[in-house]
């Protein structure tokens, strides 16, 4: 089943889209980040790339490489449909960026975001702003849809293909891929998807490309867990990692003790040399 937005721009009816996200997993906004916003992010992104070659089709955590990506999160239209979703008291724990090049972008995995990720409780929305035209052709998003009801992870395993831009998917049998929903959009929309939902993409075999901006959001009654995300990262680098920065967005810390102290963080370049 293909899905795609028709009418951004529109006038949202916050608690229709709610309940939408809730039955879903997933929204659609009537939504279009602007051109202009549209030409910054790229812009930043080649910026990006020139200075760090080896994150150019995939960068997981773009605050550890640059603080100019936190302006395109404070967006008071992506921050007023977070709230709509979650809540009033609002964390930016990550932005990433997804650039599937023309020909040769990698498939991305069915999985879910949850099984990587540092908050106690697990609770994320993640806003995903399509650069590119996205299509069945260049690789668009594929959701499962109502996949996050459960409220659980999932069994992964690692899958080590260089194929594959993400190396941790699901086990066969846990979900029936032919509920598979294509996320066709255009260049700004966006889509809104749940912490607990099954998604992945194919690759890029087109003559286009298929670039994404991510924004992770957390309620700030979750805890940023630095224990659990020593645990993720003590493989890669060894030692105890330098810790991710997050940002209070709006509202406060209702949980107390989450550290926004701004940090080098996970993937600095100081820690990852090309």
């Amino acid at each position: 089943m293909k899905l795609s937005k028709g009418t951004p721009g529109v006038a949202m009816d916050w608690n229709q889209a709610r309940a939408q996200y809730e039955r879903d997993s997933f929204l659609l906004p009537d939504f279009r980040v602007s051109q202009e916003t549209l030409s910054a992010i790229s812009d930043a992104h080649e910026r990006l790339i020139k200075r760090h070659p080896r994150v150019s089709e995939y960068c997981p955590a773009l605050l550890d490489f640059d603080l100019e990506f936190l302006d395109f999160a404070r967006d008071p239209m992506i921050l007023d449909m977070f709230e709509a979703m979650i809540g009033p008291d609002i964390i930016l724990w990550n932005m990433s960026f997804f650039a599937k090049p023309a020909r040769t972008g990698r498939r991305i995995p069915w999985h879910q975001d949850g099984e990587y990720w540092e908050m106690r409780p697990l609770a994320t929305c993640t806003v995903w702003i399509a650069i590119d035209d996205t299509t069945t052709e260049n690789g668009c998003m594929r959701v499962i849809l109502g996949s996050h009801r459960s409220g659980c992870l999932l069994a992964h395993e690692t899958n080590p293909s260089r194929e594959v831009v993400l190396h941790e998917q699901l086990k066969d049998g846990q979900f029936n891929e032919a509920d598979a929903v294509d996320l066709v959009l255009g260049a700004g929309q966006v889509s809104l998807h749940d912490v607990y939902m099954v998604h992945g993409s194919e690759p890029n075999r087109s003559e286009h490309s298929r670039r994404a901006l991510t924004m992770r959001f957390m309620p700030s009654t979750s805890l940023y867990d630095r224990d659990v995300e020593a645990e993720h990262f003590k493989d890669l680098h060894g030692r105890a990692p330098t810790s991710r920065s997050i940002f209070l967005m709006r509202g406060e810390d209702r949980h107390g003790d989450n550290d926004f102290r701004v940090r080098p963080g996970i993937n600095a370049p100081e820690l990852n040399r090309d």
